[in-house]
């Protein structure tokens, strides 16, 4: 029998916004998961150090998540003092979690077109199904792949399915393209922002602004 699959969201939410958060919630739609795991990260291999500390990330996340309980809080990463590679995580998620289970990495379409910089990449597809969030207005996906690594298109094409029911088959190794609306926030506006001492609200919860303002994150 097939299973539902499990999203699992990576970042270093710096601070987590409602970009993220509407991700989320279309690839749950879209993927028909069960729940996706939000996992703050320690130390991010491909970043410069975040801005705010990670206990006050994990305190933004937390606020975020609140009252959705098929968003999950997940601290795995949260406390490690080596660089946070996504394989290392994933390993760990299937030591959680039955063999058969499909688990969903889910990124945005500019994220993927650089999977092949990220730390032992092939090997993700042995852990989990990647699903690619592709932003409305962008040019077709398959248009930017083209135009990508070599062994990172060839891995599209050879992975690639058409439906999300797809995803329910196996527990690993599919690639999937699902449609996000076009919201341009990002963390490095906020942060400007913030720094300006200019309004933020509507592009976090209101619970995230609200602890910014109070614990004077991103002031300088």
């Amino acid at each position: 029998m097939s299973l539902a699959p499990i999203g699992i969201l990576g970042g270093t939410f710096d601070p987590i916004h409602n970009g993220h958060l509407r991700l989320a919630q279309e690839a749950f739609e879209q993927c028909g998961l069960t729940k996706v795991h939000f996992i703050p990260s320690g130390v991010p291999p491909h970043r410069s150090i975040p801005h705010a500390n990670i206990t006050e990330r994990l305190d933004m996340v937390r606020l975020a998540l609140q009252g959705n309980a098929t968003f999950v809080m997940d601290e795995r990463e949260a406390h490690r003092t080596a660089p946070c590679y996504m394989i290392d995580t994933l390993r760990t998620l299937r030591a959680d979690f039955d063999m058969q289970q499909p688990l969903c990495l889910l990124m945005g379409g500019d994220a993927f077109l650089l999977l092949h910089l990220w730390h032992q990449w092939k090997s993700l597809f042995e852990l989990a199904h990647i699903v690619v969030m592709q932003r409305a207005g962008c040019q077709p996906f398959g248009n930017a792949i083209n135009k990508a690594n070599n062994a990172l298109c060839e891995e599209y094409k050879r992975r690639l399915v058409p439906a999300s029911c797809a995803l329910r088959d196996s527990s690993a190794g599919a690639i999937f393209v699902a449609d996000m609306p076009a919201m341009e926030i990002s963390a490095t506006d906020i942060r400007r922002r913030c720094a300006d001492k200019k309004d933020v609200r509507y592009l976090l919860p209101d619970a995230v602004v609200n602890h910014i303002q109070s614990h004077h994150l991103y002031t300088s």
